[in-house]
């Protein structure tokens, strides 16, 4: 006989078979019921076979859905990749499969202005975060600075002091300072419109408003004008430094009561690391919240975040634990595994390499510098010492990632390529974080048939590219005048050679 937990976790259809419950139906279950259901990786309801996201090529503009395998199954990445074949492609719908039409768009400026011409904030490369559900390939969401998605007019999300919850599953390596990587509710005016008018999940080592024990990264409740790890805006020790690859967050919030847990996404229980009431400050408590749908960003559109999402809910009512246990329990038995970064031509950590242009009429090119500005230079058996020098890389295990690479000087040892405002450079390695995540480039198959691309590891949308022979990390189609569409594919396709030096 199963227990009362495990048909939770399990679920038990009408005919009396047992299937995988979803964690929308375990919320259900335990009466507080998903208002918004999103993720890119899998259906959340175990009868779910609608879209999970739509994703939009950079060839022609067209657009599809890619929904479930199966009922309640995971994301079909292979009608993905079939479509996005030899092109970018971004994510521009996550798709809400609670039936309420809670969906998650592109954000529109706020308080801080997207990145985008017109305002908006980017969207999201549709590759850059592959990870395996038992053993299927999915794709999340990275979010790389400038990146957000929201919706303000939904339907059901708790507004005033009304109870509510949320989950999330996050990548535990992939955050920065910046606010704010949220997922949750807030204001539906992109601004911010006072204390209390949020409540969403973070994810980050900031340290500007709250903190938990060690240095972070931790999970916090963005309440607005303010990230609480606890009752007060300052250290709450029972918040840990994060480390876990896959990581369960969850928050929810009742009048006077509040609860942060997380989690091991791919093993283990939930811990709980506060639970009691609303911050002293005022405007908490009430809470004043408005019941938008944000990704990735701030309620004021504040965009300077990065993080990768892989799924998340928001329920109606206060959820009890035993219900987060068993939503958790379902985390855990999906199986979030990570998978290659990297696709194409196969490179070797230590070896020399050269990399040849293939546009038509820059063969003779080859990725080279001049001091700290990488470039496109003609070069030949008969160049330099020097030249051959400077077109010569070695190729390094990836110092923000070591699922990807980066490349290093050969005639100058210690100095790596790395992208600064979008510009490549060629900089010594500092150590910080930032300088190796700018440091660190993944390799695909070249998107004009030919070698290899290579796109930026925190930024998936860009690829190493050169245009009026100067290098960038460019996106296809975007604001900047080095992302122009035109030769796009293959400017930013590159023949590995052996190196010249």
């Amino acid at each position: 006989m199963f227990s009362r937990a495990s048909i939770l976790t399990l679920g038990l259809v009408a005919t009396g078979s047992l299937v995988a419950a979803g964690p929308c139906d375990i919320y259900s279950s335990g009466g507080t019921p998903c208002v918004a259901a999103h993720s890119t990786t899998r259906a959340l309801y175990s009868a779910f076979t609608g879209s999970l996201y739509q994703v939009k090529r950079g060839s022609d503009g067209a657009t599809t859905n890619i929904a479930p395998l199966s009922a309640g199954g995971v994301a079909n990445a292979g009608a993905q990749d079939t479509f996005c074949a030899s092109t970018t492609c971004l994510i521009t719908i996550i798709y809400d499969q609670s039936g309420r039409g809670n969906h998650l768009t592109q954000a529109p400026p706020g308080g801080f202005s997207g990145p985008e011409a017109n305002g908006y904030d980017n969207l999201a490369s549709a590759i850059g975060a592959p990870v395996t559900l038992n053993g299927q390939k999915a794709y999340g969401v990275f979010v790389s600075p400038g990146t957000g998605y929201r919706n303000n007019a939904p339907s059901g999300v708790a507004k005033a002091d009304a109870a509510e919850g949320m989950y999330a599953v996050f990548d535990g390596t992939h955050y920065n300072g910046g606010c704010c990587f949220d997922y949750g509710n807030a204001e539906t005016n992109n601004l911010d419109t006072g204390n209390g008018h949020m409540e969403a999940l973070y994810f980050g080592d900031s340290t500007a408003w709250g903190s938990g024990a060690g240095s972070g990264p931790w999970i916090m409740a963005d309440l607005e004008n303010g990230l609480f790890s606890g009752r007060g805006s300052g250290n709450n020790a029972a918040d840990p430094s994060i480390s876990y690859r896959f990581l369960t967050a969850a928050l929810k919030g009742q009048p006077n009561q509040w609860a942060l847990r997380g989690g091991n996404a791919a093993s283990g229980s939930l811990s709980t690391y506060y639970s009691g009431a609303r911050p002293t400050a005022s405007g908490y408590n009430p809470m004043s919240k408005e019941g938008a749908i944000i990704l990735g960003i701030g309620g004021d559109n504040s965009v300077s975040a990065q993080g990768t999402f892989y799924e998340g809910v928001m329920t109606a009512t206060y959820p009890s634990d035993a219900t987060e246990n068993s939503v958790q329990a379902n985390i855990v038995a999906a199986k979030y595994g990570t998978t290659a970064l990297t696709s194409g031509p196969a490179l070797t950590v230590g070896s020399s390499i050269s990399l040849q242009a293939t546009t038509s009429g820059y063969t003779t090119y080859y990725l080279a510098h001049t001091g700290t500005t990488i470039n496109a230079q003609v070069v030949s058996s008969s160049s330099t010492t020097a030249l051959k020098q400077q077109a010569s890389w070695t190729v390094r295990a990836g110092l923000g990632n070591s699922a990807c690479f980066s490349f290093e000087s050969k005639d100058t040892p210690g100095n790596f390529i790395r992208h600064y405002d979008f510009s490549l450079l060629l900089n010594a390695n500092d150590g910080t974080k930032q300088f190796k995540e700018d440091a660190t480039f993944c390799t695909q198959a070249g998107l004009n048939g030919q070698g290899s691309s290579i796109r930026a590891w925190s930024y998936p949308t860009r690829y190493l590219r050169h245009y009026n022979t100067v290098a960038y990390a460019a996106s296809n189609g975007g604001v900047h005048v080095f992302d122009s569409a035109t030769s796009f594919n293959a400017d930013v396709s590159w023949v590995i050679a052996t190196g010249f030096a």
